[in-house]
């Protein structure tokens, strides 16, 4: 079954029909994307000989997405994340005096938007051509403890060049805490194998010190002579504690090159040496969180994978976590009024 160009999945236990959307560019190249978690599925590029990469981790059919098996280690395979990205100290904080206090689902911390966030939401469609989608989703007041119902809207588009670009949009009728992203985990070899030997560049000289919960305390450790400096292309493994791997916030320098199109600065990339194809990332945000999947269980995913620790890396856009409560960080309170924008571009060069 089709509607607006989607393909009928199933029917979300709150009564609302889930859908799959493909976009597709004169290159064949293909990017799945459900209103289920605003979830990128698959992102299919063709390489030489007539081989198609499929360079993001998830499954074959939407209904894995919500299997007890899955979300029991739940990774937030290439889903949308809000409110607020990676984790807010207690679960609380306060804007204009007044204190909020939100749903703990890491320990003491509140991650990626609670117990049910951006992820786990079906987003309405507003818009849908050969080459570009809009989403969009309301967040009600109180929702997960935030205040002010949140209207965001969520637009993806695939260039002929090869870039899937996301802009987020968003207001608020109360002053709320926002930093959205998105958590598509990413293998250039076809999601075969672990990532340890893909080459990263970061454009970073510092990240932000975590506490033993991974909570950014607003200090900041510069990367020279540690295991964190990207700076120079390298092996994911080359230097790292193998058991923890990378789940690093890394502050991005303030001269990026500049893409002359979007306008949107160089953050990140990796390659690699197996598929010869590199992924480049270029955002309007300060900051990207570098996680190399420690946490990935095992798991059953698509084209015949089995998946584990290690077999995907993200590059997270998005303000310092933590923000709302460290003054001198970015500020991350959105008011009546007032416009929320984020956007960032994956470019793929084969």
């Amino acid at each position: 079954m089709q509607k607006n160009n989607g393909v009928f999945c199933f029917t979300h236990y709150s009564g609302e029909d889930i859908y799959l959307f493909t976009l597709r560019n004169i290159k064949g190249t293909e990017v799945c994307i459900s209103n289920y978690g605003a979830i990128i599925t698959s992102f299919k590029v063709p390489v030489a000989g007539g081989v198609v990469n499929d360079i993001v981790l998830g499954f074959d059919k939407m209904e894995d997405y919500l299997s007890e098996e899955y979300l029991a280690g739940y990774p937030y395979f290439g889903a949308a994340i809000g409110r607020y990205a990676n984790r807010i100290k207690n679960g609380e904080f306060k804007i204009d005096g007044e204190k909020y206090t939100l749903k703990k689902n890491k320990v003491t911390d509140h991650l990626h938007g609670g117990l049910t966030g951006f992820d786990k939401k079906v987003w309405a469609y507003q818009s849908v051509s050969a080459k570009s989608l809009v989403l969009k989703y309301r967040s009600m007041d109180g929702e997960e403890g935030y205040p002010g119902t949140l209207d965001s809207t969520l637009g993806f588009k695939l260039t002929d060049d090869n870039e899937l670009i996301y802009e987020y949009t968003a207001s608020t009728d109360k002053p709320t805490a926002i930093n959205l992203t998105h958590h598509s985990y990413f293998n250039l070899n076809s999601g075969y194998g672990t990532i340890n030997d893909h080459l990263v560049r970061i454009n970073s000289a510092a990240i932000l010190r975590q506490d033993d919960n991974f909570v950014v305390t607003g200090k900041t450790i510069m990367v020279e002579d540690t295991i964190y400096d990207f700076r120079q292309l390298r092996p994911i493994a080359n230097e790292w504690n193998a058991p923890d791997g990378y789940d690093q916030s890394f502050v991005l320098e303030e001269n990026s090159p500049v893409d002359e199109i979007t306008g949107l600065a160089f953050a990140a990339e990796a390659f690699s040496e197996q598929s010869k194809l590199k992924l480049e990332v270029y955002t309007n945000e300060p900051l990207v969180h570098f996680y190399t999947g420690k946490w990935i269980p095992t798991l059953h995913g698509k084209n015949g994978n089995n998946y584990a620790p290690f077999n995907g890396f993200c590059f997270e856009t998005h303000k310092h976590p933590n923000a709302i409560n460290i003054p001198h960080f970015p500020n991350t309170i959105l008011r009546p009024g007032e416009t929320y924008q984020t956007k960032t571009m994956y470019r793929i060069i084969t």
